[in-house]
């Protein structure tokens, strides 16, 4: 007996020494979370305050009166008309492109893949500089866009396109990986028992993809009303009719108006900061539906081999 005790109160004491060996100390993690703490208020929340605060520094009239100024209103209506055309297109393709990436092999697949993560390493600029040497006066279809009096740079059209070339890639990108590992058997099933590919996109693809989908929309959203170097060089700053926020906010920091600047840019700021809350609720979603899931399981096994 009291040699079982000793066994195991040894046992204990290996084990215990054995997690305080391979542990932290804990002057290192309280230090480590001291710095992750420190880090995000310097370069973070301090950031945002002082967004906030320069913003409403001279009252809540001067504040609502930059935001409804109509070069400033201009550039939010334009901000959420561009977001609101660039991100349906990317959806389909980005749902598109998932689905033939993940589910079927074809020539070409490795080449596709890499033109999607493109824009993740071609700079903003770049890309806004491609739009202008295809589609400006100079351009390749420079002199066939006049002749028809089709204005595509310094216009909407060209600011919609540098928009969906930037943020293409985030519908796609999430989805791939998520379809890849669900595989295809779900999908052949279905087709065994007769139903079309509408009706297994519907009922079963979809279902399954809904929170990684809704997860990329909302990236893509948010680089959509936040891209500036892209727009920049296709919009040609024209106040009131071709200035996103962001290059609103660069003309009145220009100028020295520092309240109506900081004004929009709490706006965007604003918008950020719901996306971001959206993002997380969506994930805390998924992760309680993947549990119960995966609570349900064993559950299942237990029914089947009980019956």
């Amino acid at each position: 007996m009291a040699g079982a005790v000793s066994g195991r109160l040894g046992r204990q004491g290996t084990a215990h020494h054995k997690f305080d060996a391979t542990g932290e100390a804990p002057w290192v993690r309280y230090t480590l979370i001291t710095v992750a703490v420190l880090f995000l208020t310097l370069f973070l929340f301090v950031p945002l305050a002082s967004v906030f605060y320069e913003a409403l520094r001279k009252g809540v009239q001067t504040y609502w009166e930059a935001l409804v100024e109509p070069d400033a209103w201009s550039a939010i209506q334009l901000t959420l008309t561009v977001a609101a055309i660039a991100v349906p297109l990317n959806l389909v393709f980005g749902v598109a492109a998932a689905w033939a990436i993940a589910k079927f092999e074809f020539p070409g697949k490795n080449l596709l893949i890499t033109l999607i993560d493109l824009p993740f390493s071609v700079s903003p600029v770049i890309s806004g500089l491609v739009y202008v040497l295809l589609f400006g006066a100079q351009g390749w279809f420079g002199p066939w866009l006049e002749t028809h009096d089709i204005k595509i740079m310094f216009a909407v059209p060209g600011i919609v396109l540098a928009t969906i070339f930037v943020t293409f890639p985030f519908v796609a990108r999430e989805l791939i990986p998520l379809m890849q590992a669900q595989g295809s058997e779900e999908e052949e099933a279905a087709i065994v028992l007769g139903a079309s590919g509408w009706q297994t996109f519907w009922h079963i693809t979809l279902p399954n993809i809904r929170w990684g989908l809704l997860y990329g929309v909302i990236l893509c959203n948010a680089r959509a009303m936040g891209e500036f170097g892209a727009v920049s060089v296709v919009s040609g700053h024209i106040r009131g009719l071709t200035n996103t926020m962001p290059l609103h906010v660069e003309i009145l920091y220009n100028e020295y108006n520092f309240a109506a600047a900081f004004a929009v840019a709490s706006l965007l700021t604003l918008l950020a900061l719901v996306t971001l809350g959206i993002k997380t609720l969506v994930e805390l979603r998924a992760r309680k539906e993947n549990e119960d899931a995966a609570g349900e399981a064993p559950l299942a096994a237990l029914q089947g081999q009980a019956s």
